[in-house]
């Protein structure tokens, strides 16, 4: 299999349109025409996981955090970066990246965060706005069926835990085919009217060109009719975050010691304890103190995240404890996700994890 046909995999999951501006997710290093002989996957690219790529046999690797975040303007092996890209363009190593996409699909980082936890219902901690359209068309009936669930195979359809969702109005279209025209059903230079269907979908903004794409090609007609609305829906099913509810509450200091051992976590660092049980649980994987206030608006008892900043835990103003886990830690579970992923669609093809630990914190 070549680099791109891997990477779709991920981004069928996670498409790039969901990273934030400052982000540079998608393929960093090498050729996506290059074939694959094994994937190694990780939290961090650097020499140390290039060598265990390079031991093990893997010429794809595959990483949360981007290797390059900001502009290069030469290669000179001044710093580990330059090193570590002048080292897998020598040995022929892909380098890839799936980082604030994967931290913004749902079961992204943050869900599988709550799901370790042990959490139930859980819901989005901050959906993204501003980010789905409808999607209407007009087909004549006899195509409807098959065109309808051509979209809903490229994603299209999806309302909360509900897909293959569809409006569908009866009507009658009118055309006229002109004279360099090959048209569908009709005659040339005649008025013709047809009985059609019109379909609404809605359609999240990063995979409108997929499911786009995929009506062109499945529509009968030579030329086709289709309106894209923007909407002011929030939506559900992709944001920043993850909040849901404990089985049973528990005590805030046994929480904080079961957190620390699921995570690996070799301190945390929180706001004093409010002296009530745990029952409603919010987190974000990585950098998530920007989503303080979201976590006190959904009632949470706890915001579990990483890199929160000494001013930034006086936001908690005795409404919520806040928990800083680390940032490598909160995002272990990338590497989870990219293995279940792949081991699914590949159940034969090598894809490791990798044996360094990549977190460049340490504690005393």
């Amino acid at each position: 299999m070549t680099v791109n046909e891997i990477t779709c995999i991920i981004e069928e999951f996670a498409p790039l349109g969901y990273q934030e501006s400052y982000d540079n997710a998608g393929l960093i290093v090498g050729s996506p025409n290059s074939i694959v002989n094994g994937i190694l996957l990780c939290v961090d690219v650097t020499l140390e996981v290039l060598d265990d790529a390079l031991a093990r046999g893997a010429n794809l690797i595959i990483a949360h955090h981007p290797l390059i975040f900001t502009g290069i303007k030469r290669l000179t092996g001044a710093n580990a970066t330059e090193q570590t890209i002048i080292k897998a363009i020598k040995h022929g190593i892909a380098i890839y990246s799936a980082h604030t996409n994967l931290d913004s699909v749902w079961n992204g980082v943050s869900m599988i965060m709550a799901k370790r936890i042990g959490l139930e219902q859980v819901q989005i901690l901050s959906p993204l706005t501003d980010n789905l359209v409808k999607l209407a068309v007009f087909v004549p009936k006899g195509h409807a069926e098959k065109l309808r669930m051509d979209m809903f195979n490229a994603g299209a359809g999806k309302i909360g835990g509900y897909d293959q969702c569809s409006y569908n109005t009866n009507g009658t279209g009118t055309f006229r085919a002109g004279e360099n025209t090959n048209p569908f059903v009709g005659n040339k230079a005649e008025m013709h009217l047809e009985e059609e269907i019109k379909i609404e979908v809605i359609v999240p903004k990063p995979i409108l060109h997929k499911v786009v794409s995929t009506l062109l090609k499945a529509h009968p007609y030579e030329e086709v009719a289709y309106d894209i609305f923007p909407l002011l829906n929030a939506n559900p099913r992709a944001g920043l975050g993850a909040v849901g509810q404990l089985p049973k509450t528990e005590n805030e200091a046994d929480f904080l010691e079961r957190i620390k051992v699921t995570f690996n976590a070799s301190c945390i660092r929180h706001t004093k304890f409010l002296g009530k049980p745990i029952e409603r649980v919010a987190v974000c994987g990585g950098s998530g103190a920007t989503l303080i206030k979201d976590a006190i608006k959904t009632k949470a008892d706890i915001f579990i995240t990483a890199d929160v900043k000494y001013h930034n835990f006086f936001d908690a103003e005795n409404k919520i404890v806040i928990a800083d886990i680390g940032h490598f830690e909160s995002e272990q579970p990338t590497i989870d996700i990219f293995y279940d992923l792949l081991t699914k669609k590949l159940p034969n093809f090598a894809v490791l994890k990798t044996n360094v630990k990549t977190n460049p914190i340490n504690y005393l």
